[in-house]
């Protein structure tokens, strides 16, 4: 296979938008890939209301989410790594 013929394999993901739902967080990055995680992870955004979970900004040129009214940061490469939740 020449170089012309090789997939598009993307080095870096950027978060492009954010979405929940009852159970997961759901975060659609530029190149097409989503990551989807549990929102008991987030004791914030879990209890936050669907209205102040809508209110984030996407930072550093896609490599972080923030939620101001809420003082939530969260980068894309912590959720592609996991989490080491520790239930309450």
């Amino acid at each position: 296979m020449s170089k012309s013929q090789r997939a598009y394999v993307p080095t870096t993901a950027l978060a492009k938008s954010v979405s929940f739902d009852e159970e997961m967080m759901h975060v659609t990055l530029t190149d097409g890939r989503s990551i989807s995680v549990p929102i008991i992870w987030f004791p914030m955004l879990r209890e936050a209301t669907s209205d102040q979970r809508t209110k984030y900004e996407i930072g550093g040129g896609g490599t972080s989410m923030h939620w101001p009214e809420l003082d939530e940061d969260l980068s894309v490469a912590g959720l592609m790594a996991g989490a080491d939740f520790q239930g309450t």
